[in-house]
């Protein structure tokens, strides 16, 4: 492999219009509940996230709210302008009101695995922004004792050194595999990182393993998401919910 860095991009899968209704999707409407006129409102990658940007737009529209959105892909960002959704570029404002996301994976002390999409650094740098943040799960992500048995962790690293990074991640016991799409081409997140997607054991001292991801200078970031969901509402099927709240 050329460690010279890709030039194209590969766009996130499309994210179906989801298969119920809005209006009265009991999830959707208990996430968008907290949302007020004026507010900036981040939205996150995956399906459960869509669930609330269809219930956002269309209380927007019923209730004539003046509300921004950002996003955290450009997929998204497109999607959800042409639902009617006021998008703007998340560059000049410091903080979003209200962020309503999905996970891959969490456990019952709220710790989230993101990153299945390849928006993990964006999604992290939404969540550290916002003053609330909301995930939307279902019932089948939920992991005991703790994240990390069932799905693998995205790791989003640097093309250049790249050799050098994987030798180091290595070394603190993680092995993957660099994610490429349905045709075979390495994927690319939309900051022109590769995604290499590690496997673990679930039993592994998740702060640590932080510590140390954080540590390699070619790891741009990871899925592990350990304290910033501040709600997490869990789909338990039947138009019901289960919520947990740090």
């Amino acid at each position: 492999m050329s460690d010279k860095p890709p030039t194209t991009k590969t766009a996130p899968a499309a994210v179906p219009t989801p298969a119920f209704d809005p209006a009265t999707d009991a999830i959707a409407q208990a996430a968008i509940e907290p949302i007020t006129d004026g507010m900036l409102v981040g939205i996150g990658t995956g399906r459960s996230a869509a669930r609330g940007m269809h219930a956002l737009a269309l209380r927007i529209k019923h209730e004539g709210l003046s509300i921004r959105c950002v996003t955290s892909t450009e997929h998204r960002f497109e999607e959800a302008k042409s639902l009617g959704l006021n998008m703007i570029d998340f560059a000049i404002d410091e903080e979003v009101d209200y962020l309503i996301d999905g996970a891959d994976e969490i456990d019952r002390a709220m710790r989230v695995i993101k990153g299945s999409r390849g928006a993990m650094t964006r999604e992290r740098i939404l969540c550290w922004a916002a003053k609330r943040t909301l995930f939307i799960v279902n019932q089948d992500k939920i992991s005991e004792p703790q994240v990390g048995a069932r799905f693998p962790l995205p790791i989003a690293l640097m093309a250049y050194g790249l050799a050098s990074t994987r030798r180091s991640i290595r070394h603190i016991g993680l092995n993957g595999v660099i994610r490429r799409d349905i045709d075979g081409q390495l994927f690319v997140t939309d900051n022109g990182n590769l995604v290499l997607d590690a496997t673990l054991s679930g039993s592994e001292d998740l702060m640590d393993l932080c510590d140390e991801l954080n540590s390699i200078p070619g790891v741009v970031d990871h899925g592990l998401f350990l304290d910033e969901a501040d709600e997490i509402l869990i789909d338990t099927g039947d138009d019901t919910f289960e919520r947990l709240t740090r």
